[in-house]
Order: structure tokens, then C-alpha cells, then sequence
């Protein structure tokens, strides 16, 4: 875990999300180490992240915008991908000097049909306008300007990234102050004051101090995340199932190649992809085909009950079995294999 708290700074360094073996930090660190300061406290988070998941890196910008407290940002090295989404969850973003900001469209992999590959396109596209969204929010551009930027893959240095608003200093140039206005009231505001005034919600505060016997006016609509101040507890479950999902589906993925890749899959290619449909494990799947498709089951293959939990499971089902022809489903694969040749 790469999420450590000490004191009111909140050190995030590595890969966004949970990947093999490589050093990072999931939404679940970062709401462990929330856990150790208080909501209303003020938070400097120091980022340093290459980016990772998607659907990580949102879960997180949403817990860290939700907070009551002030969060600051400070990017250390690099904030790319998933990671320039988690930086902008500052109230104030600071590039360090020598740091740098990437900015791009969302990325995947399918394995299946051209229906699961248009499925995938899908996903890609609902991240992708939700990341535009976000950084819209932060430098007041409008959603299709971001888009743009994100598929041009856009590298920024500290100045740049301050220039094009997604950052509000760097460690060698501080912003100038703005003065508290609703800049929204005027058609040619910057649009950086604009959504620097939509973010602090000055428009409340003056019309609280300036104009407290004026009449009231029709209030604005605003978006789900002004509401909240964040995404809610539904949509984070939403983004911790379909990482889930995403895990499975990655674990499938990895017990099919180690499969297909096995020396004694040679030659018996059409074998093997059956024991991957079967949800067979690839140890099982080596036994098998070392033996042969008219081999007797071996005993140190896995027993019913275990071998239809890993079938099920990989299959991502509930409970229950699908091939009752037999009851040892190892076997049943060989009758299967047998009958195909």
C-alpha cells in the first residue's frame, strides 16, 4: 500500500488501483487512511502516480472531493491518466517544480465476440465523458475541449497545466488571489474565474452578504456533483463492482492464456479450448492433456465439489452446475472431448 497518512499530509504513490505485484494504492487505502483525520480538517495530498485504473482513480476523486475539509493538492513527478482525475479533486492544485500532468482517453482490452468488443467501446466512452466532465469542472472549459485534449494524449509542464486551468500553481509561481465574485453573472468572464466561482459557490455567499433583503431569484439547475459534493454511496458501490467485475474477468483471461500456453497443449489446440470453457484450472488442464483425451481420470485431480466452485466462479455464477452428465466433472470433460473428435 502506497496511501500513507502523517499527520495532515496524505502521501499517494504508485499504480492507481490493484495490479499484480506493483507498488500503489486502491480507493480502499485511501479510505483507511482518511480514517486516521478528521473530515473537516484541512488535507494536503502529495501525488505521485503513472495512473492506472480507471474506475480506481474516480472512485477516488470522489471520496477526496466529498470531504467537508479543505484538500490541496500538490503534484510530485507525475500526475497521468487516472491520476490527473484524482488531482483534481483540489480545491487548490500546485505542480512541483520539474512535474508533469498527462491527460488521455480511458484504454481496455476485450476477449470475445464483436458483441463484447462493442460492449467494451461502450465502457470507454461513458469514462471517457465522465473524466471530460471533471476536468471541465476544474479549468472551466467546456466538455468537448477536454475531450479534444484527452484524445490528443496531451503532456503539460507545471506552467502549462496552470496556463490551460487544470492546476492553480506551481512551486516556483504562485497564482495571483481572486477576489470572491460570481463571475457567472457576466458574458465574458474568464472561464477560469467562472469556474473557480462555481467550485467555491460564491454566488451563494454574496447573495447571504450583499443582498440578504433582495428578492429571492429562480435557482439555478445544478449538476449531481454540486449537490453532493462528490459521488454518492451508490455510485461508489457501482465503481467497486464493476472493478470487481473487471478483476474476474482479468482472472479468466489469465487461467485461459496459461492454458493455451502450456507444452502440452501443442497439437491439441481444440482440447485445450474446451478445459478453458469448462473453467478447468490450468494445473488440471496440464494433467489432462499430458494424459490424453481417452486417459482415466486421475486422482489427484480435483474433486466434484471443487472443481464446479472453480467452474462456477470463473464462469461468474451464483451457484449450481450446468453438466449434470456425470459426477466427476473432469470426466465429464473427457466424454466431451471424446465426443468431438
Amino acid at each position: 500500500m502506497s496511501a500513507i497518512l502523517d499527520g495532515g499530509k496524505l502521501r499517494l504513490s504508485g499504480y492507481v488501483g490493484d495490479y499484480y505485484f506493483e507498488d500503489g494504492f486502491t480507493s480502499g487505502d485511501v479510505v483507511l487512511a482518511l480514517s486516521g483525520i478528521g473530515p473537516d480538517e484541512p488535507l494536503e495530498v502529495y501525488l505521485n502516480s503513472a495512473g492506472g485504473i480507471a474506475t480506481e482513480g474516480a472512485a477516488i476523486h470522489a471520496l477526496l472531493a466529498a470531504r467537508p475539509g479543505t484538500t490541496d493538492i500538490i503534484v510530485e513527478g507525475i500526475a497521468a491518466s487516472a491520476a490527473s482525475l484524482i488531482a483534481m479533486a483540489g480545491a487548490t492544485v500546485t505542480m512541483s517544480a520539474g512535474a508533469i500532468m498527462m491527460i488521455h482517453d480511458p484504454s481496455g482490452m476485450t476477449w470475445g465476440t464483436s458483441a463484447e468488443h462493442q460492449k467494451t467501446v461502450e465502457q470507454l466512452e461513458a469514462l471517457a465523458t465522465a473524466y471530460a466532465r471533471v476536468y471541465a469542472d476544474k479549468s472551466g472549459k467546456t466538455e468537448a475541449e477536454c475531450r479534444e485534449i484527452m484524445k490528443r494524449e496531451t503532456w503539460l509542464t507545471p506552467e502549462q497545466a496552470v496556463t490551460e486551468g487544470f492546476a492553480d500553481a506551481t512551486t516556483e509561481r504562485r497564482a495571483e488571489p481572486v477576489a470572491a465574485f460570481d463571475y457567472r453573472g457576466f458574458k465574458q468572464a474568464p472561464a477560469k474565474l467562472v469556474a473557480l466561482a462555481k467550485r467555491k459557490k460564491w454566488a451563494f455567499e454574496a447573495r447571504a452578504t450583499a443582498a440578504p433583503t433582495a428578492p429571492p431569484r429562480q435557482p439555478q439547475e445544478i449538476s449531481m456533483t454540486e449537490q453532493t459534493g462528490g459521488a454518492d454511496a451508490a455510485e461508489l458501490q457501482r465503481l467497486r463492482d464493476e472493478l470487481a467485475q473487471m478483476k474476474a474477468e482479468k482472472g479468466d483471461r489469465e487461467r485461459r492464456d496459461a492454458i493455451m500456453a502450456l507444452p502440452e497443449a501443442k497439437d491439441r489446440e481444440a482440447q485445450a479450448r474446451e478445459l478453458c470453457e469448462a473453467g478447468v484450472t490450468a494445473e488440471a488442464a496440464k494433467k489432462i492433456l499430458a494424459a490424453g483425451a481417452t486417459a482415466s481420470v486421475d486422482q489427484d485431480l480435483p474433486d466434484a465439489r471443487t472443481y464446479e466452485r472453480s467452474r462456477t466462479l470463473a464462469a461468474g455464477l451464483t451457484g449450481g452446475g450446468q453438466d449434470r452428465r456425470d459426477d466427476n466433472p473432469v470426466k465429464a470433460v473427457h466424454q466431451r472431448l471424446n465426443a468431438r473428435r
